[in-house]
């Protein structure tokens, strides 16, 4: 074998490094946190790794629970107060913590601090107040760089009213506007009106290198385990593994080529001859939704109720009388998985009603909620759930999602997950918090980067169902065996949701109106849109559901043949 010389095969790459550094970093303060869940200055120093690993999002998340915990040391009634007054005070002699002394900041503090003649105020209290501007600085930054213009701006202001002159604050102040302009599309010297400053962005949507959930999801023990589930669901089907075109970012000329680009996925596939109109699969699964407050639905399947005086079977818990069950199976089964999570809590109010704008992100939301409770009662890692584990997120690998700042580099990569401060950091600590969940002491089970890789398993696979009032999606759910059959724009099944998702062979196909049915080894083509729909309008949904073009054969001739008659 020939020796290699001293080459860039061989040296790791100087950013390789780096992020190594960083990443030891980040599991060292992650470990710290697990024996001091209340230091907010840990909070803070994660913080700033994340903002170097270019992770703006999970910097916003743990300089939000930093700022909450600088509200619990100066409010004594707080439920927190003691635990984040005693972690804050290891750090309150001089000099201040080193993730404080960011730009103006010290000086400033105690430039305010001289001008009230020593009010005789404890020292904690100035450190938590110091604390607070430096959670204002890197949240308002970091929400800027994820684009939630709004809350960056909201939380920039808050900044201020504490530290008017903050020279950071007033340069990140000036970062919004810029980026607010262009993208309200103003001229230098019109007014920006901030309530319509756009409040959501995109992420990195990748499994992290700290996530040691995910599974292997082809090895001998994952299939073993999916097909043991499947036997009763289908029993003329089996998972494996399947070869799937890669999605593309956008546009391209590859929809001529004979030869695309190629990923292994698993799929279901066909054990024997499956006649058209045969069910192919029928699946019940507890991980539902529903926006709408006080609906007659079935709070564990989603099923639609018929009116209280027709309903002969429908369960009202006990406890929480308002929350409804099509039967005493779905309320057994609803005890036995989550609903003492949640029962008599006041969850059943939050994200309900939404506007039209927020109703798909209300949905994903409280699928978010439904596993939280899951994962609590069951006493499980939300990640090691059955319902999700070995659900593909459409994921990116870290490296294509790494941000290169050296002089030659090319354009910023494109993240895909769509991210909000609100539906991604506010409210599930909030549905934590009504749940009676500690969510500094449970860091491990519900740190952003959990909730964010629960949200890209959900987005493409999760199901939803319209409401007959205004045909607004209403219910929503996932079903883990369900959307193990991949998308094609030709699918050789359709489905029904009705408390059990069913898929039928096709009576016949979309393309050319060929013959349904499905002949053993042949796999099963699902459809996760509307295939009446044309291919730019298809490719558009899968772009924002699953983070990439279709290239499914369908497509890929509908668009060549499109691009040839232009």
């Amino acid at each position: 074998m020939e020796s290699s010389s001293p080459s860039a095969t061989s040296v790791p790459d100087e950013r390789e490094v780096q992020r190594a550094a960083l990443v030891d970093r980040r599991q060292r303060l992650t470990d710290a946190l697990a024996l001091a869940p209340y230091d907010l200055i840990l909070y803070l120093e994660r913080a700033v790794v994340y903002s170097d690993l270019a992770y703006p999002d999970l910097a916003a998340g743990d300089a939000y629970r930093a700022l909450l915990l600088t509200d619990e040391v100066l409010n004594e009634g707080f439920e927190y107060h003691e635990q984040a007054k005693a972690s804050l005070e290891t750090h309150s002699t001089e000099p201040y913590p080193k993730v404080l002394d960011h730009g103006d900041l010290l000086a400033n503090i105690k430039n305010t601090a001289d001008g009230e003649d020593g009010d005789g105020s404890e020292p904690y209290r100035q450190l938590a107040t110091t604390a607070s501007v430096r959670c204002f600085q890197i949240l308002s930054l970091s929400l800027l760089l994820c684009g939630c213009l709004a809350s960056a701006s909201d939380f920039v202001g808050k900044g201020l009213k504490i530290l008017p002159g903050n020279k950071e604050l007033l340069e990140i102040k000036g970062y919004i506007e810029q980026v607010a302009r262009r993208r309200l599309r103003l001229k230098p010297d019109e007014p920006i009106n901030f309530h319509d400053l756009p409040d959501t962005g995109a992420v990195r949507r990748e499994i992290y290198p700290w996530n040691m959930y995910e599974p292997d999801r082809f090895s001998e023990e994952s299939l073993s385990f999916l097909n043991g589930q499947l036997e009763t669901m289908a029993p003329k089907c089996a998972v494996k593994v399947s070869c799937l075109p890669v999605l593309l970012e956008g546009e391209s000329n590859t929809d001529e080529y004979e030869i695309i680009p190629t990923c292994n996925q698993l799929g279901l596939f066909a054990k024997e001859d499956i006649a058209p109109g045969e069910a192919v699969l029928k699946e019940y699964s507890l991980l539902t939704a529903n926006n709408r407050h006080k609906e007659s639905t079935c709070d564990a399947c989603g099923t639609e109720l018929p009116p209280l005086k027709m309903q002969t079977e429908a369960v009202n818990c006990p406890e929480c009388y308002d929350t409804v069950f099509c039967d005493e199976f779905c309320f057994s089964q609803a005890n036995e998985q989550y609903h003492p999570a949640v029962c008599d809590k006041d969850v059943d109010s939050i994200a309900k009603d939404p506007e039209a704008k927020d109703v798909a992100e209300s949905l994903y939301l409280l699928l978010l909620a439904r596993l939280l409770a899951m994962s609590n009662h069951q006493e499980v890692h939300p990640l090691a759930l059955k319902e999700i584990k070995y659900i593909w997120g459409d994921f990116v690998p870290t490296q294509l999602n790494d941000i290169d700042l050296s002089v030659n580099a090319g354009p910023p990569p494109e993240w895909t997950l769509p991210f909000s401060f609100k539906y991604n950091i506010e409210i599930p600590l909030h549905v934590l918090e009504k749940m009676d969940i500690d969510i500094f002491e449970t860091l491990p089970q519900h740190d952003l980067w959990v909730f964010n890789t629960a949200y890209s398993k959900f987005r493409g696979t999760a199901s939803a169902r319209k409401g007959l009032r205004d045909g607004r999606p209403e219910v929503a759910a996932v079903h883990p065996f369900w959307c193990l059959a991949n998308h094609d724009c030709d699918p050789n099944v359709t489905w029904e949701w009705g408390g059990r998702m069913t898929l039928f062979a096709r009576e016949t196909r979309v393309v050319g109106n060929r013959p349904g049915g499905i002949k053993a080894g042949e796999e099963i083509l699902n459809h996760y849109c509307d295939v009446d729909l044309p291919v730019k309008d298809r490719r558009e949904w899968a772009q924002g559901a699953l983070g990439g073009w279709c290239m499914c054969k369908r497509c890929r001739d509908e668009a060549a043949a499109a691009n040839g008659s232009d």
